[in-house]
């Protein structure tokens, strides 16, 4: 298994911050999302804006190069945490993200923990471990540089 984990403090509060983390939300803001993505739709039933934030809410994304995946939301308390899990990548066996909020004096701190594992066996967690988990410290640095950006203006 991969891990990846950075923190970020965001000028903004924890509400504004949630916000932008809806699964529908993710390709203004996240490298992964905005460099490999097609398409991406809401499977589940979504009548309000807070169905987009609940346990079991889920997405159909189409990438460049993954193909077909689902992702999921798996724990979700607003403005504190947010757990999505992917599966059915063609180079993933699965990927799970998690984001945790902290109110800051003038923010928010916001934390994600990228756990993956590849498959391959042994192979795909040498690749993991040597080339996968670097890309992926460089995109969640340039993700959160971007939501930053976003809601700081």
């Amino acid at each position: 298994m991969v891990r990846v984990e950075k923190s970020i403090v965001i000028r903004a509060p924890p509400e504004r911050v949630w916000k932008m983390l809806a699964l529908d939300r993710l390709l203004e803001w996240e490298e992964g999302c905005k460099k490999n993505v097609k398409s991406m739709e809401f499977t589940s039933e979504v009548s309000t804006l807070e169905d987009k934030y609940r346990v079991g809410a889920s997405v159909r994304m189409i990438g460049k190069g993954e193909g077909e995946m689902g992702f999921k939301i798996t724990e979700s308390l607003e403005n504190e945490k947010i757990t999505y899990r992917s599966e059915g990548g063609k180079f993933t066996k699965y990927m799970m993200w998690t984001y945790i909020f902290e109110p800051v004096e003038k923010g928010a701190k916001l934390t994600c923990v990228l756990d993956y594992e590849l498959p391959w066996g042994i192979f795909g967690k040498i690749l993991g471990k040597l080339l996968a988990q670097r890309m992926d410290e460089k995109d969640l640095e340039k993700s959160f540089g971007n939501l930053k950006s976003i809601l700081e203006k």
